[in-house]
C-alpha cells in the first residue's frame, strides 16, 4: 500500500511539474525570430519617415533661402537705382531726389523684412510638421516593440 500511494504522490508531483515547464524552444524562438522581424520592420518604418521629414525640411529652408536671395537682389538694384537718380539730379533738386531714394530703399528693405519673416515662418512651420510625424513614428515603433516583447514573454509560458 505505501508502494501505491507513494507512486501516486510521485505521478502527482510529475503531473505538476509538466504543467509548469516552460514552453518548447521552438516556440519561444520562433516567437522572438517574429518579433525580431517587425521591430526591424517598425525602426525601418521610423528611418523612412525621419528621412522623409528631415527632406522636407530641407527642401523648404531652401525654397526660402532662395526667395530671400531674390528679395536681397531686388533691393539691392532699387537701391542702385536711387542712388544712380540721386547722382544725376540737378544740385537744387538733389534734396528731392535724396527723399525719394530713401522711400524707396525703405520700400525695398521693407520687402527684403516682409520675405525674410514669411519665409522664416514657413521653415518654422515645416520643422514642427517633421518634429510631429518623427514623433508618431517612433511611437508606433515603441508600440510595436511592446507588442513583440508581450508575445516573446506570452511565448515563454504557455
Amino acid at each position: 500500500m505505501n508502494k501505491l500511494i507513494a507512486t501516486l504522490i510521485a505521478g502527482l508531483f510529475a503531473s505538476a511539474a509538466m504543467a509548469q515547464t516552460p514552453a518548447p524552444a521552438a516556440d519561444v524562438a520562433k516567437a522572438q525570430a517574429k518579433a525580431e522581424k517587425s521591430v526591424a520592420k517598425a525602426e525601418a518604418k521610423e528611418m523612412k519617415k525621419d528621412a522623409a521629414a528631415d527632406q522636407d525640411v530641407a527642401k523648404a529652408q531652401a525654397k526660402a533661402d532662395e526667395k530671400v536671395a531674390k528679395a536681397h537682389a531686388k533691393a539691392e538694384k532699387t537701391h542702385t537705382k536711387a542712388e544712380e537718380k540721386i547722382a544725376k539730379a540737378d544740385p537744387e533738386d538733389k534734396v528731392k531726389a535724396e527723399a525719394k531714394a530713401d522711400k524707396k530703399m525703405a520700400d525695398a528693405n521693407m520687402k527684403v523684412d516682409k520675405t525674410q519673416a514669411k519665409a522664416d515662418a514657413k521653415v518654422a512651420k515645416e520643422k514642427a510638421e517633421a518634429t510631429e510625424e518623427k514623433a508618431i513614428a517612433a511611437a508606433k515603433t515603441n508600440e510595436v516593440k511592446a507588442k513583440a516583447a508581450a508575445d516573446v514573454k506570452a511565448a515563454t509560458v504557455k
